[in-house]
């Protein structure tokens, strides 16, 4: 999309009702002027060689288009960048941070917002932000029920999709219940990352949502009053479960990668990821046979958007918004969905997207094993950030063992 079209799409947003195009153009030349020179510092996850090339391969596009360098500082949980900006704040360091951007979604953006730690809003600001699709994708919007008002901008789709090889598995179940028969009658072929994890956790909600008498409370804080009797059939479902799963849950796979790596050596007949097309990028990457397939639930499956967010006292906060916008750009959002590289769903609104730009998405081949948008199924919006740690603290009473 040509500079000259966004400027002229964020003008007609309402929050920018009576500026002109000429005046938003300089706003955000004033922003690259600051930018230039500058050195971002984004706390990122780094777990996944692919997601970290990717990284780095924005921090190339930065310099070359804008001056502006990237350090990714590889994390390996998101709450330590919080802690981070948390301990600032309580020293009353009110600039110059260490951290600019953060990965992040969920119970740390709501941390963060609560505690008055974010910069913002910026993202609605960004000359990029009129190609994201709010209205057919509003998890750009919504973080785990909270609404995101502009204190953090998305850059990936996510979605729980399972993943089972067809040379050992012609016909995966595809309810819940089937799951679970299956995984009693084929003991140690079936398990899920040890909680915390953030997909062993998503693992619990996607049961919850099937096993709750209303799943619509999700949608809204604990009740403690109700809780015990309304989780009851959760931890019954994992009762059962547990003693059928690989290594009868005397251990769990610490990650997505691990899980992963356990479907790719044989050990299990049936993983999961939260990234659609990971399985067509890692047969693309040799380390899955090309007979893997994904599969969804009845019904829907979880799904939410990657954010980033900038801290209250970031040192490079301009640099930090140019970083964001450029993460929104169409060749940026491609080359991310791009299975050869890391699979990830656009945010962005491709039917409005300019000739150009809706070309490359065209151009992609999703992958073998990547089912299409229609075959995804619904979406089931992330319970509220309390679920999450309610439910990942007392999975750890109850079965906490070692990694």
């Amino acid at each position: 999309m040509q500079r000259r079209d966004a400027l002229r799409l964020l003008a007609s947003l309402p929050v920018f009702a009576g500026f002109s195009t000429k005046a938003l153009a300089e706003e955000w030349d004033s922003i690259l002027e600051q930018a230039k020179g500058q050195t971002v510092y984004w706390h990122a996850w780094g777990g996944d060689p692919k997601i970290n090339d990717f990284i780095t391969w924005i921090g190339d596009t930065a310099m070359e288009r804008h001056g502006v360098s990237l350090e990714h500082v590889k994390l390996a949980s998101t709450a330590d960048a919080v802690a981070r900006v948390l301990a600032e704040q309580q020293a009353g360091q009110t600039t110059g941070g260490a951290v600019d951007l953060i990965w992040i979604n969920g119970e740390n953006f709501a941390a963060m917002k609560a505690q008055g730690l974010l910069f913002g809003p910026f993202a609605e600001t960004l000359p990029n932000w009129p190609l994201v699709d709010t209205v057919g994708k509003p998890a750009t919007v919504t973080d785990f029920t909270l609404p995101t008002g502009g204190y953090e901008s998305p850059w990936a789709m996510a979605q729980l999709v399972f993943e089972y090889d067809t040379a050992r598995l012609a016909s995966p179940p595809t309810t819940l219940a089937a799951l679970a028969d299956w995984a009693i009658a084929n003991p140690g072929r079936f398990t899920y990352p040890q909680p915390p994890d953030y997909l062993g956790t998503t693992f619990l909600k996607q049961v919850a949502y099937g096993v709750m008498a209303d799943p619509t409370l999700l949608q809204s804080p604990v009740d403690e009053a109700a809780y015990d009797t309304q989780t009851a059939p959760l931890w019954a479902f994992l009762d059962r479960l547990h003693p059928a799963l690989w290594r009868e849950a005397k251990a769990f796979p610490q990650n997505e990668p691990a899980l992963g790596q356990l479907l790719a050596d044989g050990e299990v007949d049936i993983a999961f990821a939260f990234n659609p097309g990971r399985a067509s990028a890692e047969i693309a990457a040799g380390t899955l046979p090309d007979t893997v397939r994904t599969f969804v639930l009845d019904g829907g499956t979880i799904g939410n958007a990657s954010f980033v967010a900038i801290p209250f006292n970031a040192a490079h906060q301009a640099g930090a918004m140019v970083m964001a916008n450029l993460i929104l750009d169409p060749e940026v959002q491609a080359r991310a969905q791009d299975p050869a590289i890391l699979g990830f769903q656009t945010v962005l609104n491709i039917p409005a997207l300019a000739t150009e730009d809706r070309a490359r998405f065209d151009a992609l081949e999703l992958g073998i094993a990547t089912l299409s948008p229609a075959d995804l199924g619904p979406v089931l919006l992330e319970p509220h950030a309390s679920w999450m740690t309610r439910i990942a603290q007392d999975w750890a009473a109850r079965y906490g063992v070692a990694q």
